[in-house]
């Protein structure tokens, strides 16, 4: 395999730390960009020491000069508390940073891929959800910051390929968990594992019925690389997700079972534009890049739970003041 040139923006986040990894691992030179709004230089400790991996703090809103080969464009606030917080920032960081990143890659003719989200299908009316389907956004509402953010790159980053021959992918990624999620970030998995490790009462917007689709770190990693190294044919949309489908209530369950809590379960109002059902079609993902998810939940939530528990909440802090 050649030593490619590899730059990896939000490389010090949740899911960038983990491909930093990978990439390093392979023996890429890798180049990690991350401007530490909702990620932390801890994530990454471990590999400054590598002679291949290179951190820059910087803000992907700004243009930056490198020479790469390859792109994973993955800044981005991705959790509701993190994007709400700064709603203008949010979009800034989805569109010009994909202007910023397209612009890189035309330069220098290198491929580039895009982390895209579930979220451009917004509350959907189709199910599971296909890569064809165009979504169910409100383009007003609390999220559409981020919602519409990530739809807009994705329309840049088409637009790139029609029009400058760009060697483009876009992974629309699934909600994903595992080792190394920041204990603040407010999704759903760190949420609750941090509720029951407490034995606090885990608190569930709505009736618990709303549905979501888990997929642990690995697979989605695995998946990145696998678009990236495709056919150079595949610039559509990709679903990368587990299709397994849990209730948000079964994953509570689930969660205080593993984790041997004396929690309970208590109910507050469900937030604005929630999507009731999310559920990716990986029709594609398996056709194309013979990649499916390995990891089942309960083994996944057993890596996370080992890992919150290991951790010194004191280490962290939170990205923003909503919490």
């Amino acid at each position: 395999m050649p030593i490619k040139r590899v730059l990896v923006t939000g490389g010090a986040g949740f899911l960038g730390s983990h491909l930093c990894e990978r990439l390093v691992g392979e023996g890429h030179d890798v180049i990690c960009l991350d401007n530490f709004f909702t990620s932390q230089k801890s994530n990454v400790l471990h590999l400054l020491n590598y002679n291949n991996f290179e951190l820059i703090r910087h803000d992907v809103t700004h243009p930056i000069w490198l020479e790469v080969d390859e792109i994973y464009n993955l800044a981005c606030p991705a959790a509701p508390g993190h994007y709400q917080y700064n709603p203008i920032k949010t979009m800034k960081t989805s569109v010009m940073g994909a202007i910023n990143t397209l612009g890189m890659a035309k330069r220098c003719n290198a491929k580039i891929l895009q982390a895209s989200t579930s979220e451009v299908y917004g509350d959907p009316t189709v199910h599971p959800q296909p890569e064809s389907y165009r979504g169910n956004v409100n383009p007003i509402g609390p999220r559409a910051c981020y919602d519409e953010g990530k739809r807009a790159a994705e329309t840049l980053f088409a637009d790139y390929h029609r029009k400058h021959k760009l060697n483009i992918r876009v992974a629309r990624i699934f909600n994903t968990y595992g080792p190394r999620m920041h204990p603040f970030d407010g999704r759903v998995v760190s949420n609750f594992i941090l509720q029951a490790l407490r034995n606090q009462d885990i608190t569930i917007f709505g009736d618990g019925g709303q549905t979501r689709s888990f997929c642990y770190r690995d697979d989605l990693v695995e998946g990145f690389i696998r678009l990236m190294n495709a056919d150079d044919s595949v610039y559509q949309p990709v679903n990368i997700g587990n299709p397994n489908e849990f209730t948000i209530k079964q994953l509570a369950e689930k969660v205080i079972e593993l984790t041997a809590s004396s929690s309970k379960l208590i109910y507050a109002p469900l937030p604005e534009d929630d999507p009731l059902q999310r559920q990716p079609d990986i029709t594609r993902a398996r056709e194309i890049l013979d990649w499916s998810p390995t990891i089942e939940l309960e083994q996944g939530l057993e890596r996370t739970i080992a890992y919150f528990r290991s951790i010194d909440l004191g280490d962290f802090r939170p990205p923003s003041p909503n919490h």
